[in-house]
């Protein structure tokens, strides 16, 4: 059975959906690998260190032929429908697949016979942790997020003591207490940050505040959902919110944002309003700019000056930012998804498993529930 890797073509996209480390585990269970040219560079994987461990490479003027005759193909972003409709009847696809942003290939997937698996779609249950492919993400972004604002500050992050003077500590805002959320908590503090976190969960104040940050409690009601995620709230609550969040976000010298949803757009957690009277050179980052942004303004990839000369950043491919453990970590969460579905050196779909049925959005040639 063929395992196909073929290179990202999505700009800006420098994952790699296998890194060589991990090969060994798929030819142990019977797969032979074969992977595009240069896929891993950005990753710091040359295509002799795949060589080296037992993959096959092949150029990109030979990516059509090898997809055709692929049973498995693994990329981080979805195959466009021209890839899609190029592929064999029943061969398996395992990559980000959105049926908000990807309908076109989740439509061409169906037409071609695939089994096309969402990383987006896996269940929040203990035993699908491995494959875990949003928290693994989501915890290169956080730190990532903490990396960004420290750099566009115009503060130290730290109390520092000097002969000078003493320099006080830089004052963080973080909503949203989820892996994204945690991380750039815990790097925050890490740099010397004076930390403080909400989110509308009061169930993740203990962990904010085992990272040594302080939980703002606005005791409202709480917003607990399925799977780990919060809940929609009405217009009501988003307002009463945003009202006893702005003092807290005037007075702090950084603000960073990582509510998100799967499959829906992020919610608006900060109005201009809001941040109008941050100091000068205060610094927003918002992680969830890509998918509608947390904060009302912000552009994806780019760097904008707002309200009181406020630098707003917007994040784009975040997790890309650091390729080569975002690559690391997602390579090992596909590899255990898809070995779940080998037996014997073949696969082995049973879709009473329920990561299998709830992660597969084509088969058969139809689509499937939530797609």
């Amino acid at each position: 059975m063929r395992v196909v890797v073929p290179a990202e073509s999505k700009a800006g996209e420098k994952r790699v959906a296998l890194l060589p480390d991990i090969i060994s585990k798929l030819t142990k269970a019977g797969l032979s690998v074969s992977i595009e040219s240069g896929a891993g560079i950005h990753a710091g994987a040359s295509d002799e260190s795949y060589v080296e461990q037992g993959a096959a490479i092949f150029s990109a003027s030979d990516q059509r032929k090898e997809l055709s005759g692929a049973d498995v193909i693994l990329s981080v972003q979805p195959l466009s429908p021209d890839q899609a409709s190029n592929l064999k009847n029943g061969a398996i696809t395992i990559s980000f697949l959105s049926n908000v942003s990807a309908k076109e290939s989740i439509e061409a997937l169906a037409k071609s016979g695939a089994t096309a698996f969402s990383l987006e779609a896996l269940p929040r249950i203990s035993r699908a942790q491995s494959m875990d492919a949003l928290t693994s993400q989501a915890l290169c972004a956080g730190y990532k997020a903490a990396l960004v604002a420290a750099e566009l500050s115009p503060r130290f992050f730290p109390l520092l003591m000097t002969a000078a003077g003493t320099v006080t500590p830089a004052n963080v805002l973080v909503l949203g207490a989820g892996v994204a959320g945690l991380q750039a908590i815990a790097t925050s503090r890490r740099l010397g940050a004076v930390v403080s976190a909400y989110d509308v969960r009061p169930s993740s104040a203990d962990e904010v505040k085992s990272m040594g940050a302080t939980f703002i409690d606005l005791e409202l009601e709480a917003l607990e959902g399925s799977g780990g995620y919060a809940r929609e709230m009405s217009e009501e609550r988003a307002a009463k919110q945003r009202e006893l969040l702005t003092p807290y976000i005037t007075k702090s010298h950084v603000l960073i944002t990582t509510a998100a949803v799967p499959g829906r757009a992020a919610p608006m957690l900060v109005t201009k309003q809001m941040y109008q009277a941050m100091a000068p050179g205060s610094v927003i980052v918002d992680l969830a700019a890509e998918s509608g942004g947390n904060v009302e303004g912000s552009k994806p990839g780019e760097v904008i000056t707002v309200g009181n000369s406020v630098l707003l950043w917007g994040g784009r491919d975040v997790p890309s930012q650091l390729p080569f453990h975002s690559s690391y970590l997602l390579s090992r969460n596909m590899v255990n998804l898809l070995l779940l579905m080998v037996k014997d050196g073949a696969i082995a779909l049973d879709f009473s498993d329920e990561i299998i049925d709830a992660s597969a959005l084509t088969h058969g040639g139809n689509l499937r529930k939530g797609s």
